[in-house]
């Protein structure tokens, strides 16, 4: 089943503006967890650790979970369906894992040190390369992700030789 042209074109802007804006969400995450480690001054810190809450429930996690609803649009309603080659299986993933571990992590790691940010507490040393190793490794598997989707590097799974009719 594909999509009708107009509707294809409107799945895949969805998909693209919610992958780069994850991408950018990303990145600004990234960035106030190195402010934060790199910063001398304590009410950096915090001023970091509060800003970090916000982009992961308001950007981060929305964004995760549009491109992962509007990847499988795309997979299931293109020509290059969800499981036939091998670029798309990798990229849903790679997609769904980033989305779990950021699901798993936000309210684990990253609303409790918010919360002690909020009351003056600075975390403890340990937290702060930790959030640059998530942010850092979230960010490289979206990277990764990106380039698949640009290279299309061929090869497909035993599914689309099973789909696909043989001529006789």
């Amino acid at each position: 089943m594909t999509l009708a042209a107009p509707l294809r074109k409107v799945a895949l802007t969805a998909h693209v503006v919610s992958s780069v804006g994850w991408l950018g969400a990303a990145a600004a995450y990234l960035a106030l967890a190195i402010a934060a480690l790199t910063s001398a001054r304590p009410e950096m810190v915090r001023a970091a650790y509060l800003a970090m809450e916000p982009i992961a429930w308001a950007a981060l996690i929305p964004l995760a979970i549009a491109s992962s609803l509007t990847g499988v649009v795309q997979g299931l309603g293109t020509s290059w369906g969800l499981f036939r080659h091998w670029w798309v299986v990798m990229k849903l993933l790679l997609t769904v894992f980033a989305t779990i571990v950021l699901l798993l992590h936000v309210p684990t790691t990253v609303d409790p040190l918010a919360r002690l940010a909020g009351v003056g507490l600075s975390p403890g040393p340990g937290a702060l390369p930790s959030e640059i190793v998530h942010a850092g490794g979230g960010l490289l598997v979206l990277l990764v992700a990106a380039v698949l989707a640009v290279y299309k590097p061929r090869g497909t799974t035993p599914i689309a030789s099973r789909s696909t009719p043989r001529p006789r």
